[in-house]
């Protein structure tokens, strides 16, 4: 829901420090003058914005949960710089909640307005190429639902997940930048906790891990105190450079 959570006046709601101001969680991958968005938030034009972006080469999709969809429309200015598609990437049950939400954008009607022009393709598990970087889509557990995470070269960034599957731990090994669904101290049914997410740092030894979709439970000063030195809280504008993986 974002900190503050609307209505609240928690001591982390009322926070001066503006690593407590959370925006719904996406990231911005850019190497070779190339950008790649994972999620689309509610949030996405206020964070456009923020990182000054001016171009946008392809989006990919976690989930269709409204947090990590519901800014699609707000992709239409890049359009205009780019003059083509976006293609945009997603498992198809989570393709068939963007064409439902989005019906306007797919259903083939001419419009009198613009809307965003949208290239839609399925991903399967199976990796993919975009402008040279290897994008692999990582199964993880939400709750009753399977989703994607992504592997890029030697990052991962998996968020709104309860569990990892064995065998996409595999898939996460020799990493320099992890990051980790850690909403709460408290358990959740369909997302991790700090402690759990520690652990998974702790059996995957990545060089640097970052926790994120944190809710207002967790102060960011004190929580981050809390921590190993190389796991830190992720906040909103945070940019980091990606190395080359390490082996343990």
């Amino acid at each position: 829901m974002g900190v503050p959570t609307v209505g609240c006046h928690c001591s982390v709601c009322t926070s001066d420090d503006p690593r407590d101001k959370r925006l719904r969680p996406s990231i911005l991958i850019s190497y070779d003058r190339h950008n790649i968005l994972i999620d689309t938030t509610p949030d996405f034009r206020t964070q456009a914005l923020r990182a000054r972006m001016e171009r946008l080469d392809a989006v990919l999709f976690t989930h269709a949960h409204a947090d990590h969809i519901m800014g699609l429309d707000d992709v239409r200015p890049f359009n205009y710089r780019r003059r083509t598609q976006i293609p945009i990437f997603a498992a198809e049950d989570t393709m068939t909640a963007i064409r439902r939400c989005f019906q306007y954008v797919f259903d083939g009607v001419k419009k009198e307005s613009n809307i965003p022009q949208l290239d839609p393709r399925l991903i399967d598990g199976a990796p993919f190429n975009l402008f040279g970087l290897e994008f692999l889509p990582i199964p993880l557990v939400h709750g009753r639902q399977t989703i994607y995470g992504f592997r890029f070269g030697a990052a991962a960034y998996l968020t709104d997940h309860s569990e990892i599957p064995e065998s996409s731990m595999d898939q996460l090994r020799n990493l320099d930048v992890l990051f980790l669904d850690a909403l709460r101290y408290k358990p959740h049914p369909t997302h991790s906790t700090v402690d759990r997410s520690v652990k998974t740092v702790e059996q995957l030894s990545p060089r640097r891990a970052y926790f994120t979709h944190i809710c207002h439970d967790l102060a960011h000063e004190r929580a981050e105190s809390l921590l190993p030195p190389h796991i830190r809280l992720a906040y909103d504008g945070l940019e980091i450079e990606i190395g080359e993986s390490h082996q343990d």
